[in-house]
């Protein structure tokens, strides 16, 4: 596809200042990566409405309602009761996590469990800003005490860190307003396109390289593939017209979309490999027994399907067997 004049990449610009200033929020607590410097405070989500009219929730839920359950807090090791503890996330991909209007504070779907997980356990988790394709080798290297950004729950994943599963997702196809080149998410609509995803991704490390792999076998041009550091570079690059598709979480996409004033827009097909989505632990971390027992409660007593509604996350997301 031909790039856009420079008129109408100022307006795409324009039109994602909701997510662009995640990014400009991103490099000002970047070095914030350790513990000891949280990049975000309580869950509390701005009430900007994003282009095109979907407005981001006022207020995050669940958390502030949840109460300490003292079956998954006795599983909470000693030298972690009461403390503040800090997650890794890539406040970059909406609606799972992303900074608010202010661009102070870390919200989102991920966050608000998070926030939730600790209330069960009488802890506190503090989100940490991360570059995505960083945060595994981070917290495996001890620099989190866990992670939450969407992550699918892989083989490959699991040699490095466990993982607890609280959710379910699939990948889809981002096509431009209008799909006019009729991209789908089949193999077939995207031999000789360029489409991009973010770094670190199952999309990028796995999906695209398999679905171009389809494409030579059957003798057609391969898929080029171009990759972004953030989410918000992926779909800038859409949105201006640099790529002809983005592959990501199909929520997110058609969430992301609505944010981007109907820039681009979910193509047609079934979600590809729905996998499970896990909080990521340290290998044999104590507190997996804890939060294991405290998303299996959550699910229970409502509070995910709250936080799910405030998010606009659909219950075809959720796990079907949470805190596994």
């Amino acid at each position: 596809m031909r790039a856009r004049t420079a008129l109408l990449a100022a307006a795409v610009v324009a039109s994602l200042a909701a997510l662009s200033a995640c990014t400009n929020a991103s490099q000002d607590v970047g070095a914030q990566t350790g513990p000891s410097a949280g990049a975000g405070g309580a869950a509390g989500a701005g009430g900007a409405a994003g282009a095109g009219g979907a407005s981001r929730p006022a207020e995050s839920s669940g958390a502030a309602s949840t109460a300490v359950s003292a079956k998954a807090a006795a599983l909470v090791p000693a030298d972690a009761k009461g403390k503040t503890l800090h997650f890794a996330t890539d406040a970059s991909y909406p609606p799972f996590e992303q900074f608010d209007a202010g661009n102070k504070n870390i919200v989102g779907f991920d966050v608000d469990v998070m926030h939730a997980v600790g209330a069960k356990l009488g802890v506190t988790f503090q989100p940490v800003n991360a570059g995505f394709d960083s945060i595994l080798t981070g917290l495996a290297a001890g620099r989190y005490d866990a992670a939450a950004s969407s992550f699918s729950v892989t083989p490959e994943r699991e040699k490095v860190v466990d993982f607890v599963t609280y959710l379910q997702g699939g990948a889809g196809i981002a096509a431009p307003r209008g799909n006019p080149q009729q991209l789908a998410m089949d193999w077939q609509t995207l031999c000789g396109h360029t489409v991009a995803a973010q770094k670190g991704t199952t999309q990028a490390i796995e999906q695209l390289p398999a679905l171009s792999k389809q494409c030579t076998d059957a003798g057609k041009p391969a898929i080029t593939i171009s990759l972004f550091p953030s989410q918000n570079d992926t779909i800038l690059a859409i949105a201006s017209g640099r790529v002809d598709a983005m592959m990501g979480d199909s929520t997110a996409i058609a969430y992301q979309a609505k944010l981007a004033g109907g820039r681009f827009e979910l193509a047609p097909g079934d979600v590809y490999e729905a996998r499970p989505t896990g909080i990521a632990l340290q290998k044999n971390s104590p507190l997996k027994p804890a939060v294991e027992e405290a998303v299996k409660e959550l699910y229970a007593d409502g509070t995910i399907a709250e936080i799910a509604a405030t998010w606009s996350v659909p219950a075809s997301n959720f796990a079907p067997n949470p805190g596994v």
